[in-house]
């Protein structure tokens, strides 16, 4: 099995910056695409960063020059910053893995971590 433990949401105030964070552990061979999705009630989950084994990046338009997107191969763990953070960015973020593993290519799921962006 894999698991994901995400990390880093909360309240902020508009303009100020977060970090997430988002580990994962288990059986790993190996991990491919890392990524963050949110989605706000009633909406599809859309993407908003991903980024490839080679550090390959893509954002959502919404997004572009204020979050970016790193991973740590060693540790396995896939960052999101935020910054200028706007009203518009609270909702849940998700984070996603493409890996590897005993049983062949999976994709797994965070349980998702709540920002909330208000003064």
């Amino acid at each position: 099995q894999v698991q994901l433990v995400e990390s880093g949401g909360g309240l902020v105030q508009p303009g100020g910056s977060l970090r997430l964070s988002c580990a994962a552990s288990g059986s790993i061979f190996s991990i491919y695409d890392m990524g963050w999705y949110r989605q706000a009630p009633g909406k599809q989950r859309e993407l908003v960063a991903a980024i490839t084994s080679g550090g390959s990046t893509n954002y959502a338009d919404s997004v572009k020059g204020r979050f970016t997107i790193s991973r740590d191969n060693a540790k396995n763990t896939v960052y999101l910053q935020m910054s200028s953070l706007k009203p518009e960015d609270t909702v849940m973020y998700y984070c996603n893995v493409i890996v590897t593993t005993p049983w062949g290519r999976r994709e797994y799921w965070g349980q998702g971590t709540q920002v909330t962006v208000s003064s």
